[in-house]
């Protein structure tokens, strides 16, 4: 029997469109939940996955698979319903699964044969053998998976093109940011896979880098951070040459011997949220973790750059603290911290957060016409109602930020410093550019985003429903 995995791709997000920039091969990543599943799956089965990220294939000139899975985030929802009643049309059973499939459950049933919720790994034998004996249920709950059952994923299935292979060694997280759905989804309990299974796994990507794709790789407690130095001296041993970043929080630099395990275990870079500049910020999205112990950012960051680890910040726009200025703002934090690549989202209200129900119940979610505007909630558009600014504000906010932070003469000073420290100058060039880039394949997308807000509201931007959500609109 022959099974069909697509990843559906987002014509709206910049960093998929490697054909316009070269730069964006370096932030593509593999679809590993497809690939986990491909792992479970009996070698009877034929199976070929399928990356739109890479570009869409002529479905209609392949043979007719007999199942098709699918996997989404919500900004992905529209183009897997188009992809599904593709084959649905063609008398072929298709079967969603992912984090917008379990909060959105009732939406996705409209458009698939079979819906998957939470983590698959529990059910997916059950699905494909009740495809097999043509008794495919509408609903099958995954929950949260053994994590000692899970098996390699099948990273031999995906043609060459990408700059990283992807792993993951844990999942949940108990920090449960308010907009976040990763604890909603994988749990507040920190689960973590057997350090031989990640070794194992390890062996088997084909890309010299790898993605560690947890939420948090390291932990917070202390239990957490010795299985963390196990994992690492457990790679370092196995001695397998591959370079790796990963997603940690600040407690990372708090332990010198974490640090120097992890450069010996192949880490080259790790991904940092630190959401707001102010502790005012941090309190909102309820990321009180970034403000124990008063630290001072930037020694942490220093420490972990004096081990040749590039850091990554991330940060949030778009609070109900943030004011004009903000861009800026979190642009000269992040040059204080000295991190040597900056990330900003808006602040984006996502199906199974606090957020999401915080910003319904208040009539401020901007784009509310599902499943058509769920294109939008890529967390590059600002599709909710912000308190101190109007769309077109923090449009300029973000704008602001990221010419201050991705100038020229900013970008050659970070990688002169990483070239300085032996932090891979390479991939601080790579991903310097790559956003300066980005920034610009962003404004047509933009565009269309405000024709499309402007033809809703039958008014220009930046009025009536678009003007900023003060407390006397109940926000």
């Amino acid at each position: 029997m022959k099974l069909l995995l697509i990843n559906p791709s987002n014509p709206l997000v910049a960093i998929v469109k490697v054909q316009e920039s070269r730069w964006n091969r370096s932030r593509v990543w593999k679809p590993l939940g497809l690939m986990a599943l491909a792992g479970l799956t009996p070698r009877e089965w034929d199976t070929t996955i399928i990356d739109e990220n890479l570009g869409t294939p002529d479905y209609g000139a392949m043979p007719l698979p007999d199942l098709v899975g699918i996997t989404a985030f919500t900004s992905q929802a529209n183009r897997a319903y188009e992809v599904a009643a593709h084959f649905r049309d063609r008398g072929v059973p298709v079967v969603m699964g992912g984090i917008h499939a379990t909060m959105c459950l009732e939406e996705v049933q409209d458009h698939v044969d079979a819906v998957v919720t939470g983590e698959a790994e529990g059910v997916w034998p059950r699905v494909l053998d009740d495809v097999r004996r043509g008794r495919l249920q509408p609903r099958y709950e995954g929950g949260l998976a053994e994590m000692e059952a899970i098996p390699p994923a099948r990273h031999d299935l995906l043609p060459p093109g990408y700059a990283f292979g992807a792993v993951q060694t844990t999942r949940g997280c108990p920090l449960n940011c308010s907009f976040c759905s990763v604890t909603a989804f994988n749990g507040a309990h920190f689960r973590m896979r057997p350090i031989d299974d990640v070794v194992e796994e390890f062996r088997l990507i084909k890309e010299r880098r790898v993605l560690v794709v947890d939420d948090n790789l390291v932990g917070t407690r202390p239990a957490h951070i010795s299985r963390a130095k196990n994992l690492f001296r457990a790679l370092a041993k196995a001695d397998l040459k591959k370079e790796w970043v990963g997603q940690v929080t600040i407690n990372f630099a708090d332990d010198e011997e974490l640090l120097d395990l992890a450069v010996k275990a192949g880490c080259r870079g790790v991904f940092i949220g630190f959401e707001s500049p102010t502790p005012d910020g941090l309190l909102e999205v309820r990321k009180k973790f970034n403000l124990r112990k008063n630290r001072n950012f930037r020694d942490s960051v220093r420490r972990i750059q004096s081990h040749g680890i590039l850091v990554v910040g991330s940060f949030v726009l778009g609070l109900d603290v943030d004011e004009p200025g903000i861009g800026k703002r979190i642009a000269a934090a992040a040059r204080q911290y000295g991190v040597d690549q900056l990330n900003v989202l808006y602040l984006t209200p996502l199906p199974g957060t606090r957020l999401w129900d915080q910003m319904k119940g208040q009539g401020r979610i901007l784009l509310d016409r599902f499943p058509g505007d769920w294109k939008y909630y890529t967390l590059t558009f600002p599709v909710a109602r912000f308190r101190h600014l109007t769309i077109n504000a923090v449009r300029e906010e973000l704008l602001a930020c990221h010419r201050a932070f991705y100038s020229i003469p900013h970008i050659l000073l970070r990688v002169w410093s990483s070239w300085w420290g032996r932090r891979q100058p390479l991939i601080s060039l790579v991903g310097n550019f790559s956003f300066r880039k980005n920034l610009r394949l962003s404004r047509g997308a933009f565009a269309e985003f405000k024709r499309h807000l402007g033809d809703r509201q039958g008014d220009s931007i930046g009025s009536g429903d678009l003007t900023p959500c003060h407390p006397a609109d109940g926000g």
